[in-house]
């Protein structure tokens, strides 16, 4: 008893130190820099301005579907630390923008010709800040990829433009001026086909990556850089992403800035790692739920049929179904995912008949203040610094009645999950196994409908790390009270959260 209170003690005081370590990381990237807000129409803004007298040259950076503007964080870091002005912004119905997009996504060209136009009015705005040289550049990734493409192809003064992450069908030989091309080696093989597709416009068809092309006097320039070792979201964090940017941007304005390179991976790792780590001393303060630990407790067999069951049959049924219904766009399929999943589990729990605590050993008023604590421990903590440094975690009013209505569907999932995967003699690795079920059954309904679904497949990463996360600290809630409902309340909480402030709202 006495050795796990020491280690308990032992590993609070590292992970605050990690924490505080990173934090001071972190907020030292920003040395130098004048980092103001505003807001452009609805649209807001941070701006990344040197410090010093000297013009420097504008470079307006775009988040791709389903982001905001602190994913950009380390292009914009970078470049204002290399002596330019960076403008990020939250487009339509991302972030804290408060006006949706309109349209039909799968259609596209209303909702592209308004983020156009948004982007517009904010490269007005930042070419008119004081320290800007009137000279411009655009950097966007994955679907700003596509609107910074084409709003350099509409305005030829726009010098130079990075394009991450690319998919655009509307690239020419000629234009936009200047083009790079950067995509993560690990990312989908049609998007590094795509930006050899885009390079070798230029060159007749054919292209290599790491190669320049043509001329930055004449606007002719072209490259392919593939960040070595990063998926879709780790392209942004790249070192040979930040390196690319920075030397195409010098070359196309004359600038020799070589003096920093955001390299915030391994901070982000030490902090969130350390929040991790603390929620296992603190869980030592939550209250015993039960007299006995509760859960299913299944063996190999029932639990795979229980597992892999769902997992094949939520997609089957529900590639059929409309799934409209909320103004968020495809946080309306994940409530229904998780809700028909949940439902399918607890089904198949029933049927398999788990052994359950009795009531009378069972306190719901500490049930009720484990989830709070735990839920306010995933939420408040974790949210601050993901709002800080990755991705805007705090709606704004128009999102939540999103967040409950994915929250009544995100619950039953958590809590039958929770039940099949806890309990005595509960089989080493169940977690995992759901876990990967889950995915799993995600891809499968990818698979069924691409065209509506696709952009699922490219947050896995994320969904997959939220559940290493969060689903250690529901361990370690179990072990606390002894009971799976605490943790999947908590978890269904953060869940639900996350996918309401992530996702864009629409307006079909």
């Amino acid at each position: 008893m006495r050795a796990a209170i020491w280690a308990k003690g032992a590993v609070a005081l590292l992970a605050i130190g990690a924490i505080a370590i990173s934090i001071l990381n972190l907020s030292d990237a920003g040395h130098g820099l004048q980092i103001s807000r505003a807001i452009v129409g609805t649209t807001p803004v941070t701006v990344f301005r040197p410090v010093g007298d000297t013009p420097a040259p504008v470079v307006v950076i775009a988040h791709g579907f389903a982001g905001s503007q602190q994913l950009m964080q380390p292009f914009a870091l970078t470049l204002a630390r290399n002596g330019y002005l960076a403008v990020t912004l939250d487009f339509l119905g991302h972030g804290r923008n408060p006006r949706p997009m309109r349209g039909d996504i799968s259609e596209g060209t209303g909702i592209t010709a308004a983020l156009q136009k948004e982007l517009g009015e904010v490269v007005t705005f930042a070419r008119a800040l004081p320290g800007s040289d009137g000279r411009l550049a655009v950097l966007g990734h994955s679907m700003a990829s596509d609107i910074v493409v084409r709003y350099a192809q509409a305005n030829p003064d726009v010098q130079a433009t990075v394009a991450v992450s690319v998919f655009s069908p509307v690239v020419t030989a000629s234009s936009p001026h200047n083009l790079l091309v950067i995509v993560g080696a690990l990312e989908p093989q049609m998007l590094r086909d795509e930006g050899l597709r885009i390079v070798g416009l230029a060159t007749g068809g054919k292209a290599v990556a790491n190669e320049t092309y043509g001329d930055f006097t004449q606007g002719t320039a072209r490259k392919l850089v593939l960040a070595s070792g990063v998926e879709h979201i780790g392209v942004l964090y790249s070192h040979d992403s930040m390196i690319a940017a920075r030397q195409w941007l010098n070359q196309a304005f004359g600038l020799t800035g070589d003096s920093f390179v955001d390299r915030r991976g391994v901070s982000l790792a030490l902090l969130f790692g350390g929040l991790i780590a603390m929620a296992w001393p603190l869980s030592s303060v939550l209250p015993r739920v039960a007299a006995a630990p509760a859960g299913s407790g299944l063996s190999w067999k029932p639990l795979l049929l229980a597992t892999f069951a769902p997992a094949v049959l939520t997609p089957l049924l529900l590639c059929k179904l409309p799934t409209d219904f909320l103004s968020i766009l495809l946080g309306d399929y994940l409530a229904l995912h998780f809700l028909l999943y949940g439902a399918l589990t607890g089904t198949m729990l029933l049927w398999l008949r788990p052994t359950e605590p009795a009531t009378a050993t069972i306190s719901k008023r500490s049930i009720i203040l484990a989830a709070l604590a735990v839920a306010a421990y995933n939420i408040i903590g974790f949210g601050l610094a993901l709002d800080t440094y990755i991705f805007s975690f705090w709606p704004i009013p128009l999102r939540w009645p999103v967040m409950a209505a994915i929250a009544a569907g995100a619950l039953p999932y958590f809590i039958a999950d929770e039940w099949l995967t806890r309990g005595a003699g509960a089989r080493r690795g169940a977690y995992a196994l759901t876990k990967f079920a889950f995915l799993l059954s995600l891809a499968i309904a990818v698979a069924l409908n691409p065209t509506k679904l696709f952009f699922l497949a490219i947050i896995v990463p994320a969904i997959l790390l939220l559940f290493f996360a969060f689903g250690l600290i529901s361990q370690w809630c179990y072990r606390a009270t002894y009971h799976p409902l605490p943790g999947a309340l908590a978890n269904a909480a953060v869940f639900a959260w996350a996918i309401a402030v992530t996702f864009p709202m629409i307006v079909r």
